[in-house]
């Protein structure tokens, strides 16, 4: 297994492999590491002919191996992408046949697969591991620190707009470290300051994600019964001045959400309907997708009758309001 930088290396350094495994909780990440290969690789002219791109829901070994297969068209090499590539997972298909066509993998072709990880708590699964030998494993870890800012910063000089050392540390301190969601940001934060620089007062007005994150993390807390984190991130929004009542509020709101996504989950109701309906960011939707399913309905309905009794009690009785959300959540802990 290697990482992102030595995978860019070996971009960099012409020493690609014929089979690539890429798999981290950023999809963004991967998404611009698969295409650096394809720019490296693939002439634009004939992509048409010599890209392909196929969901990766469900193992379909005869038509991955009927794409690997074709010839290049006025071309050195043609590129198979396998985006989503969920069979990957633990649960659903075998794959060794899978295995045993990737020992001979044509080398004009380029395979390259990838999933993405649920949280960040996610390890390999032992499919991929049984893979190893047969095709490079990146890790795709988050950008922290100052490799994130300088990721940031480059984002923003390739779309024309440049920023200062001090607005891009704090925009990178209060915006979610998922690519797609900073590309989003980028673009809004770009659009709203046309013909000027970008102050600190644009990236709090354009950057709503902080306690939206931290409400979804919360509640994930609670799923994984991790009450000490689920306090920690309870005091922390106190600490930035938010109050009681409207962190009941807004846990209130995300319990009701995963209610509605969880039913229509239940009825096979797209994803994409979702989004649309519910007005959310894709990414954001597929997380919230897989926190609605680490509750039953039924305790996502309790949950809900749990932050409504709360709430009456913070309004009518003399109690101190942080201890009752704090009992709120021991109560949301228990409902599985």
């Amino acid at each position: 297994m290697i990482t992102l930088e030595q995978f860019e290396k070996h971009i960099k350094e012409n020493k690609l492999k014929n089979c690539y495994i890429l798999c981290g909780s950023d999809e963004g990440l991967i998404k611009t590491a698969i295409k650096k290969i394809r720019n490296s690789k693939i002439d634009e002219s004939f992509a048409d002919f010599n890209y392909t791109r196929i969901s990766g829901d469900k193992l379909d070994v005869d038509a991955l191996i009927n794409n690997c297969e074709t010839i290049p068209f006025m071309s050195e090499y043609r590129m198979v992408e396998i985006f989503r590539a969920n069979f990957l997972r633990d649960k659903g298909e075998d794959i060794d046949s899978l295995r045993n066509y990737l020992k001979d993998i044509p080398p004009y072709t380029f395979l390259i697969m990838y999933y993405v990880f649920e949280d960040d708590r996610e390890k390999l699964s032992n499919k991929v591991k049984k893979l190893q030998n047969v095709c490079e494993v990146v890790k795709v870890d988050k950008l922290k620190g100052m490799g994130l800012q300088s990721k940031v910063k480059a984002i923003f000089e390739e779309k024309g707009k440049s920023i200062g050392k001090s607005e891009v540390g704090y925009f990178c301190s209060i915006i979610e470290n998922n690519m797609n969601i900073v590309d989003n940001e980028i673009e809004k934060l770009i659009l709203y300051t046309e013909g000027r620089e970008i102050t600190r007062e644009d990236i709090i007005k354009m950057c709503p994600y902080e306690k939206e994150n931290d409400i979804f993390n919360l509640v994930s807390y609670l799923s994984e019964r991790n009450i000490k984190a689920a306090i920690d991130t309870l005091n922390q929004l106190i600490y930035r001045g938010e109050k009681p009542p409207k962190i009941l509020s807004m846990i209130e709101r995300q319990f009701k959400l995963l209610f509605a996504i969880r039913i229509k989950i239940g009825k096979g109701i797209r994803k994409e309907d979702i989004v649309k309906e519910y007005n959310l960011n894709p990414y954001i939707a597929d997380k919230m997708i897989v926190q609605s399913k680490k509750f039953s309905q039924e305790a996502l309905k309790k949950n809900i009758e749990n932050c409504i009794e709360t709430e009456s009690e913070i309004k009518s009785k003399s109690v101190d309001q942080k201890n009752a959300i704090e009992m709120l959540m021991v109560k949301t802990m228990m409902n599985k």
